[in-house]
């Protein structure tokens, strides 16, 4: 059914707890797994200044290693008998997720997601959500922790 889990990470705790789940239906399903993580390379170019006032090609650069250092910290908390494949990409995160699992083809797509809501969403954007709606094969998204709770109306006076 799913012999081939794409994982998206990145060094969040949602990321940490989807590669978790994704790494435990892949054991369970004897499946195939890669391991994606993009690095958005518009940062590199727009980031503020006050990340140090390095040069686009240098940040760039080290996002590009930090980004190879987390494949390889992810892949080594895998069995032996799994042995994830890892991909490092350049781009738009969303696009470059959707991207490598059409190349790949994915069967199920497991990603992290903050849960983030209304405003909040709309200003930072969802890479998760554009992964839904564009996906093309299931999506696990997971929330690391426990739900946030609803919060309630405050009383009519």
């Amino acid at each position: 059914m799913f012999e081939r889990i794409l994982i998206a990470v990145d060094r969040s705790a949602p990321a940490a707890e989807a590669a978790q789940i994704g790494g435990d239906l892949a054991a369970r399903f004897q499946a195939r797994v890669l391991l994606v993580h993009a690095v958005d390379a518009t940062f590199a170019y727009t980031a503020p200044a006050s990340i140090g006032g390095l040069p686009p090609v240098t940040l760039l650069d080290d996002l590009e290693r930090d980004g190879r250092e987390l494949l390889s910290a992810v892949s080594g908390r895998f069995p032996a008998a799994l042995r994830p494949e890892a991909a490092l990409r350049a781009g738009r995160p969303a696009g470059e997720i959707l991207a490598a699992a059409r190349e790949w083809g994915a069967r199920l797509i497991v990603i992290g997601t903050h849960g983030r809501g209304g405003v909040e969403r709309l200003i930072l954007g969802s890479t998760a959500e554009a992964v839904l709606r564009e996906a093309p094969c299931p999506v696990l998204t997971v929330q690391a922790g426990p739900p946030e709770p609803e919060r309630e109306a405050p009383p009519a006076v």
